[in-house]
């Protein structure tokens, strides 16, 4: 599958385009902005972008108002249809957010039940008690995702409701082209409709790419063959910022070896999980690394241990934000691309990727291991890459079973002679290619 050799952008729509967070009805055409970044996207390396919530919604984007409307925040539907012509003309992929499980207070199915209550058409499309009472004193109670009242949980065991999703579905890849779906809160999804929906995006366009939002538990309850082709994985997410921040690399490597690693009881060897080091919900990676030196080196350990990297726009340069400021500092506008030595770093890693076998598709076997330095052997069809990662501030000699042997190193594409031991230098990483 093409997501499995590529490397994501991710882009907060609604706050990249400087939208108000509250849905004023006034068309503006924001979303044209993206297409001037398309130079900048390419240069980083990303060959796909996954836009999150683009539908029309109350504030945030995640209590969808319409499923077939652009926000008018963002603009109308031929601005977002130009622009995926424009991303697929650049050889981009279109990922975008779906948001299934639950709708705004504004979705019109739901107003007429609070207006028309029992006499409704729409009343068993939600989870509804007619003699209860809401937060926003509606005259009836009704369940919201996960306490959050603005959010109204959809019935997806209504059969009505799911044919409905899925109509939506079919417009958005028949009249743009999409070329998959990201499953907002994808752990709360009803496995039926997950089974339903797969068979219906893989009827319509082959190669069709599911990744679903899972924070915790085994992802593949829901990522299987009859389900979601990926999962975001959450997991070593933490693992990564703390292994850095610890300087303790046996966390990553536990993980790693948990989900990869050879033995038996793996749980996801063969499976290609989302990998990201900061989103639009958490902390900006610059943030929240002690170390500044570090950063360079926890996106060298994300493009080169097993998944699909995916990049939060203004991440790749450095941006900093912290979440214990609200949401709306991690979902900024940036006037324009800033392009410094991180991100000529992350470019030289995304061409890596991209363009190696071992590194999309590779098994994970651990090599060298100590508190400050890892090395690990991504193996594919008879060739290794070798993920070399040096986070401490000395140079370090590693012994291991590359010797006496010529390499090319993937991120510099410098021929390496490796004697009886390899030497790296402080805050170094490598992708070593024999």
């Amino acid at each position: 599958m093409w997501a499995y050799e590529s490397v994501f952008y991710q882009i907060y729509s609604l706050g990249f385009c400087g939208a108000p967070f509250e849905n004023d009805g006034q068309l503006q055409h924001r979303i044209t902005k993206i297409n001037n970044w398309i130079p900048h996207i390419k240069k980083v390396g990303a060959n796909a972008i996954y836009f999150s919530p683009l539908f029309e919604s109350d504030t945030h984007g995640y209590n969808t108002r319409d499923y077939k409307k652009i926000d008018v925040r963002l603009g109308d539907n031929e601005d977002f249809k130009n622009l995926c012509v424009n991303l697929h003309n650049n050889n981009i992929k279109v990922v975008i957010d779906g948001v299934f499980n639950h709708v705004g207070r504004g979705f019109e199915p739901f107003r007429d039940v609070c207006k028309n209550r029992e006499n409704s058409p729409y009343l068993n499309w939600f989870h509804i008690d007619l003699n209860g009472n809401s937060n926003y004193n509606d005259g009836l109670w009704y369940e919201g995702w996960e306490g959050n009242y603005d959010l109204v949980k959809l019935n997806l065991q209504n059969n009505e409701v799911v044919e409905y999703l899925f109509d939506a579905i079919r417009y958005w890849i028949q009249k743009f082209d999409i070329d998959g779906i990201r499953l907002d809160v994808a752990y709360c999804l009803d496995f039926d409709f997950l089974r339903r929906l797969r068979q219906l995006v893989d009827s319509l366009k082959p190669d069709f790419f599911l990744v679903g939002e899972m924070l915790h538990g085994d992802y593949n309850q829901r990522m299987n063959d009859e389900m979601l082709n990926s999962a975001t994985n959450y997991e070593c997410y933490k693992g990564l910022y703390s292994s850095f921040n610890s300087m303790n690399m046996f966390e990553i490597n536990h993980s790693l070896l948990r989900q990869f690693g050879p033995e038996q009881w793996t749980l996801y060897r063969g499976k290609h999980l989302l990998s990201f080091v900061d989103n639009h919900n958490v902390t900006r990676v610059a943030s929240i690394l002690t170390h500044k030196k570090h950063l360079p080196l926890i996106y060298a350990l994300m493009f080169g241990m097993p998944g699909i990297p995916c990049i939060y726009y203004g991440s790749e340069w450095g941006a900093t934000a912290n979440k214990s400021e609200g949401d709306p500092v991690l979902r900024p506008s940036f006037d324009e691309p800033v392009y410094n030595g991180l991100t000529e770093f992350i470019s030289k890693l995304s061409k890596a990727k991209i363009n190696s076998p071992q590194l999309n598709y590779g098994d994970f076997t651990s090599v060298l291991l100590t508190n400050k330095q890892c090395i690990f052997r991504r193996s594919f069809e008879g060739e290794n890459v070798y993920v070399c990662i040096n986070a401490d501030e000395y140079d370090f000699n590693a012994n291991f079973e590359l010797k006496n042997i010529q390499v090319t190193d993937l991120i510099s594409g410098d021929i390496i002679d490796i004697g009886n031991e390899f030497n790296m230098p402080a805050y170094s990483a490598y992708f070593l290619n024999n």
